[in-house]
């Protein structure tokens, strides 16, 4: 077995994006006719008219664009509303329901719409009289010539348009398919409630609708806590300003199956310098056999009663973290014990989501120290398509702004009409982990993602136990067994912790590390197995991670994104000679995390930044080094291809746009040939990764990121040393081999206690 190498010293470059965007852009798919205009037109009268009559308590409308098609942030409205700083206007994003067009909502003024009206008017005289009354892609693009010859030969001053103005009012024209105000669909038992961004203050704005609220209350800036009485009112009164709603989760139910135990209570050493988990859950039982190795801190209300049942699933997740491959050897990942600092925030098997996503907050807030936190706690309502559950937003929130992150379950099937997974499994900076029975098969429990339609959730599957075998935990009246999704999450916390806290890897690289390791050499799993396993199942040694076949190099870089594109060209990967010709004799894989801002209130586009990888052997175009598509061809923002050009339901599907994990592979296959070496270009293999951005640039800058990379030799020769050599000497590289033994030691020398006499 080879060992994992991290590549350090060489730091990426950043280099900004040059100017070479070219004007609007129109949807070729679509011949714009003035009576499509006219349509639009009268939509917007009537829109005007209905904001003129509704009396509201903010200024300003609110306006939903039904488009087309998925639409690119390239593709959405750059002319009509505020021309190109439309999309600083946006306060809402979802799928129609076949989840194959956008719906956007805008906030804008009056003045905005009235001069929409006047531009498409202007649009379609033009349009009419110097166009025959119709224009597509091709005329468009000055491809025709005699539609070429007319613009530039229309006097636009005529018409009180500027040229530009009216391309980008066309091209805006041919994505759009019309023009509504959107109404909520809220539930009178949906109490957690959302609100478009008006610019007002959320606490004032509901008092002027007859609403007062405690402080306590809001979550955040627009989501805030109603009862039944105050939903009603706020429908009755401005309908269209609800964004979204879920419920309060207070039929949460933690407490999965289960199946009473004989096994007796072990023996167990005091804690020394093992790592720290956090576990925010129920109560934990101080009376049991590890409770050395827990820091426990009770967050309920002390006037609140208590019952028995209060302290069970708490105490059991806490036995996995601590002693869990004691208590189940089929189980023993080699990762040793770990202390715990558990925060009990429930109990019963009915309490808020909204408390408890208050107390996270402030609970990791006074703990940074901690940097992996379980979360096995989860709702029995499914999430939505069009938005992630305000609990997932807050955790999401968290891990962007602290060096943390969450492990949560999975959540379980309360019955079986429930099957999509529940809040807080749609977070997407969290590692989000389903079950597996002992062979590796999906449990009956376990519910499915995907998270907004789109986002791999759960991202990986562990052991949850089954009626084939199951999760042996302490509970305070001794061994039991269980099984739920619950107990499979605790298992991969051990094993993030281990790598971040005794190994010393970053947060993204310990992320990466986990999702590669369960997908390895698995190029394309389908939608439906990606929804119920994720990126696949986690192996149960620490050492099948953190070590790779003899005819495998797997290394790991890290960087920050702090312009357009970060890139390196010094990654010196062996290469073979074959009847006097150089080749590169290996497949590649590449797996990157990063943990991006996101932003709710754009529904369905909540991510707000894209990195977008790139890892491949060298070419040499138009002058240029660069890696010019990839592992997978992925020619979007390939710098030596100016003519490359992907349309976003493709970015989406085949390159995972603006998904925070990316995995890229090539297929193995024992027909796989050496790539041969380009001519003119260096000996080297390179990585770019490019940053875009949905709503402010300053969104991508500083955004850490870790990749692991995979090269498997073709003909089964170890060529690690190679590997090493040629990093050292010719690419720059500090290899820094992942020997766990001395990584131990390191952490045991680090962590010693001296007494000084």
């Amino acid at each position: 077995m080879n060992n994992i190498l991290e590549l350090k010293g060489n730091r990426f470059t950043q280099e900004s994006r040059k100017n070479t965007m070219g004007g609007a852009s129109m949807n070729g798919d679509v011949t714009v006719v003035p009576s499509h205009i006219n349509r639009l037109q009268e939509q917007l009268h009537q829109i005007r008219s209905f904001w003129k009559e509704e009396s509201r308590p903010f200024k300003g409308l609110l306006i939903s664009v039904h488009y087309n098609k998925i639409a690119a942030k390239s593709n959405r409205i750059c002319g009509i509303f505020k021309g190109n700083k439309s999309n600083l206007s946006i306060v809402g994003a979802k799928f129609n329901d076949e989840c194959d067009k956008h719906i956007i909502t805008y906030l804008l003024l009056d003045k905005d719409l009235e001069k929409s009206i006047t531009q498409l008017e202007s649009a379609k005289n033009i349009l009419t009289e110097e166009f025959d009354g119709e224009i597509n892609k091709a005329a468009f693009n000055y491809k025709d010539e005699v539609a070429k010859t007319k613009l530039e030969n229309i006097d636009f001053k005529k018409y009180g348009l500027a040229k530009s103005v009216f391309s980008a009012v066309i091209a805006d024209v041919s994505y759009i398919d019309r023009f509504e105000v959107d109404y909520s669909t809220v539930q009178r038992n949906q109490s957690i409630v959302t609100l478009y961004n008006t610019g007002l203050d959320t606490k004032d704005l509901l008092r002027d609708l007859g609403i007062d609220i405690l402080t306590s209350r809001i979550l955040d800036e627009r989501t805030v806590f109603l009862d039944e009485h105050q939903i009603s009112l706020l429908l009755e009164k401005t309908p269209y300003l609800v964004a979204m709603a879920t419920e309060d989760l207070a039929e949460l139910s933690p407490s999965d199956f289960e199946f009473d135990g004989n096994q007796n209570m072990m023996y167990i050493p005091t804690p020394n310098i093992e790592p720290t988990i956090g576990v925010i859950d129920t109560l934990f039982d101080e009376r049991v056999y590890f409770s050395s190795w827990v820091e426990y801190h009770d967050m309920v209300d002390k006037n609140l009663p208590r019952t028995s049942d209060d302290y069970k699933h708490g105490t059991a997740v806490s036995s996995i973290i601590v002693d869990g491959p004691k208590l189940n050897p089929w189980l023993d990942d080699g990762c040793g014990r770990f202390r715990v600092r558990h925060f009990g925030v429930a109990i019963g098997s009915k309490f808020s989501s909204f408390t408890i996503t208050k107390k996270i907050k402030e609970i990791v807030s006074n703990n940074r120290e901690i940097k992996v936190w379980n979360i096995s706690l989860g709702s029995n309502q499914e999430i939505n398509d069009n938005f992630i559950s305000a609990e997932a937003a807050v955790l999401d929130q968290i891990q962007y702004d602290n060096d943390v992150i969450f492990v949560i379950a999975g959540t379980n099937k309360p019955n079986l009409s429930v099957e999509k997974i529940g809040s807080p499994a749609d977070s997407i900076n969290s590692l989000v982990v389903n079950a597996v029975t002992k062979s590796g098969v999906s449990t009956k429990y376990s519910r499915r993602g995907l998270a907004l339609s789109f986002f791999a959730k759960p991202d990986v599957s562990y052991y949850g136990g089954s009626e084939e075998e199951f999760i042996t935990v302490c509970e305070p009246l001794g061994a039991f067994k269980v099984a739920g999704t619950s107990f499979a999450a605790p298992w991969i916390a051990r094993k993030l912790s281990y790598l971040i806290d005794i190994l010393g890897l970053k947060r993204e690289l310990a992320k990466a590390l986990i999702i590669d390791s369960a997908r390895a050499w698995n190029p394309k799993p389908t939608t439906d197995e990606i929804s119920v396993y994720g990126h696949g199942i986690v192996p149960i040694k620490i050492k099948d991670i953190v070590n790779t076949p003899d005819d495998e190099i797997r290394f790991l870089v890290s960087d920050i994104s702090e312009k357009w594109n970060t890139f390196n060209y010094d990654f010196p990967v062996p290469v073979s000679s074959e009847n006097g010709e150089e080749k590169y004799p290996f497949i590649s894989r590449a797996t990157m995390c990063y943990f991006p801002t996101c932003n709710r209130s754009q529904g369905v586009d909540y991510t707000n930044t894209e990195l977008d990888l790139h890892f491949g052997h060298l070419k040499k175009r138009n002058g240029k080094i660069a890696v010019h598509g990839g592992i997978d061809d992925n020619k979007q923002n390939c710098l030596d291809d100016t003519t490359a050009f992907t349309y976003e339901t493709v970015a989406r599907k085949e390159f995972r746009k603006w998904d925070n994990v990316k995995y890229k592979s090539e297929k193995f296959s024992l027909r796989k040939r050496a790539k041969p070496v380009e001519p003119e270009s260096k000996k080297m293999w390179g990585m770019e990764v490019k940053t875009s951005n949905r709503l402010d640039p300053k969104d991508g800058i500083g955004i850490k990121f870790g990749v692991v990379v995979t090269l498997k030799e073709i003909n089964g020769v170890n060529r690690i040393e190679e590997f090493i050599r040629n990093c050292e000497l010719i690419g720059g590289w500090l290899v820094n081999p992942i020997d766990v033994e001395t990584k131990v030691e390191m952490h045991e020398l680090v962590n010693e206690v001296i007494e000084f006499e």
